[in-house]
C-alpha cells in the first residue's frame, strides 16, 4: 500500500540521493515542486536534462566549461598570469577562490583527492597533466589549495614529491582555513588571508 503516490515517492527518493539531503529535506523539496505550478517543475526538469549535454571540461585546467569550448575563460584571459597555478580538488573550489578577487593566476582542477579508502589513487586525478603544464606554461609557482583534512594534506604532499625535481616554487594556503573544511565553504575573508599568507613548502 502506498501512503503517497508513486510519482511523489520517486521524486523524494531522487532528492534524497543528493549529498547532505536527509529524508525530511527531500520531502520538503518534493512537496515544494508539487505545490508550485508546472512551470517550476518543467524548468528544473529541463535544467537536469540539459546538464550533461551542455557541460564539458577545459582541456588544460579541467575546470567546467560550456560544451564545445576547448579552454576555460580563466585560462585564455590575457590578464591572468599563467605562470601561477592554484591546484584545487573540485571545480567549485575554484569558484570560492575567484570570489576573493585576490587571485590573478590560473587553476588546475584535480577532480578529487587521494583517498585509498574510496579507491581514489593519484592515477585517477589530473596530476600528470599538472606536471605537463609546469613545463608547457613555464610555471613559476604552484599553490596547493587543497583542504586541510587528511585527504587534502596527503594529496598536497604527493604533488609536492612529484614536483620536487622541477624548477617551480611550491606554496600552500596559510593555515587560516579550519581543518576538514572544504574550500568552497570557506568565507571570502578567510580565503583572501589564506592566499596572502601562503607559505613555501
Amino acid at each position: 500500500m502506498h501512503i503517497l503516490p508513486p510519482a511523489l515517492d520517486d521524486l523524494i527518493e531522487a532528492f534524497g540521493a543528493l549529498p547532505g539531503v536527509g529524508p525530511k529535506t527531500a520531502e520538503r523539496y518534493a512537496y515544494f515542486i508539487l505545490r508550485n505550478d508546472k512551470h517550476t517543475a518543467g524548468k528544473l526538469s529541463d535544467a537536469l536534462t540539459q546538464l550533461h549535454d551542455n557541460i564539458g571540461y577545459c582541456k588544460k585546467t579541467f575546470a567546467l566549461v560550456e560544451k564545445g569550448k576547448e579552454f576555460s575563460d580563466l585560462y585564455t584571459d590575457h590578464s591572468r598570469n599563467k605562470k601561477i597555478i592554484a591546484v584545487v580538488a573540485e571545480p567549485f573550489d575554484l569558484v570560492a577562490l575567484e570570489k576573493t578577487n585576490e587571485y590573478k593566476g590560473t587553476y588546475h582542477v584535480l577532480g578529487g583527492l587521494i583517498s585509498p579508502i574510496d579507491g581514489i589513487g593519484p592515477e585517477q586525478l589530473h596530476i600528470r597533466e599538472l606536471m605537463q603544464r609546469v613545463t608547457e606554461d613555464e610555471v613559476e609557482e604552484i599553490i596547493l589549495a587543497t583542504n586541510a583534512g587528511v585527504e587534502g594534506e596527503s594529496t598536497a604532499l604527493y604533488i609536492q614529491q612529484q614536483l620536487r625535481d622541477l624548477p617551480v616554487r611550491i606554496t600552500r594556503l596559510a593555515r587560516g582555513l579550519p581543518v576538514g573544511v572544504d574550500l568552497e565553504y570557506a568565507d571570502q575573508i578567510t580565503l583572501s588571508r589564506a592566499l596572502e599568507g601562503r607559505q613555501s613548502i
